[in-house]
């Protein structure tokens, strides 16, 4: 990882702790994917189990699509392991 990389997560860690009155919480991730079966499901998949609400949006042209997941996150660090594990799907964009 980058150091620029490494300097947005210490940020986003300190965001989520100052800004989180306790934890576990509900926490809201949005991505942006090709719209290709297996990017889709590879984002899917990394919530399985966790009891996530996940929405799904086809952009107009239908290249893209957009993914909404409200799901409870024990930590602000489980929320940048869960950005981490996904940063790795080709094309993704993290909002």
């Amino acid at each position: 990882m980058d150091k620029d990389t490494e300097e947005f997560y210490e940020r986003l860690r300190l965001e989520l702790n100052s800004g989180t009155e306790h934890w576990p919480t509900e926490y809201l991730f949005k991505f942006i994917v090709p719209s290709e079966k297996e990017k889709i499901e590879k984002v899917e998949n990394a919530f399985d189990c966790m009891g996530a609400v996940i929405e799904t949006k086809k952009s107009k042209t239908g290249k893209y699509t957009s993914i909404s997941i409200d799901v409870q996150m024990q930590s602000a660090q489980a929320i940048i392991d869960k950005y981490l594990e996904l940063s790795t799907v080709k094309g993704i964009i993290s909002l």
